[in-house]
């Protein structure tokens, strides 16, 4: 059986990389999602296993230790995001290629780690400003969050050169269309 490939959209908070990753899911065969691990507290509808596996800070260092994660990172201050080695493997390992929804630097480490097995894209909002209305607009987020996701945003952008490929979300319909282009030829 042939191994799967690794597929990585990553963007700034509020892009709508999830948004395009669960299209991705829904329409196109033998993609498995990654769950990351995550510190962060839980969103309303967020379900332990299938969005995030929810850790302590304490949980998740002590896998840090074990060596468990094909990257991590301390996103915000006691906020760690990662994603399990024994996830990648076990859809792989099926012969399914493995979606994943991370953020930049974590995306960056997948790339450098599989090299041309990996492609990462680089999901681009239209503006700061565009992003920053999604953002306040799912309310979600303490004004001090809202400005911390805003910061990094900046910081992220400048990466984006980084990325194999650099997708335009100015509209959803044709940033959707795009996202299985751009899948399905990686797959041939």
């Amino acid at each position: 059986m042939k191994k799967g490939k690794l597929i990585v959209f990553s963007a700034p908070s509020g892009a709508g990389k999830t948004t395009l990753v669960k299209h991705a899911l829904e329409t196109l065969e033998n993609i498995k999602f990654s769950v990351s691990c995550t510190t962060r507290e839980k969103r309303e509808g967020e379900v332990d296993g299938k969005d995030y596996y929810f850790l302590t800070p304490d949980e998740f260092k002590a896998k840090i230790a074990d060596d468990k994660f094909v990257e991590y990172e301390e996103v915000y201050r006691d906020n760690f995001y990662g994603t399990l080695k024994a996830e990648v493997d076990r859809i792989t390992t099926e012969g399914n290629s493995v979606i994943f929804d991370i953020d930049v630097i974590g995306a960056l480490n997948i790339k450098r780690l599989y090299g041309d097995e990996c492609l990462t894209v680089f999901v681009n909002p239209p503006s700061l400003e565009t992003l920053k209305e999604r953002l306040i607009s799912r309310n979600t987020e303490s004004e001090d969050k809202l400005k911390q996701r805003l910061d990094k945003a900046g910081i992220e952008m400048e990466k984006a050169a980084e990325f194999d490929i650099i997708l335009l979300n100015d509209d959803l319909a044709t940033a959707k269309e795009k996202t299985n282009e751009i899948i399905t030829d990686f797959l041939k």
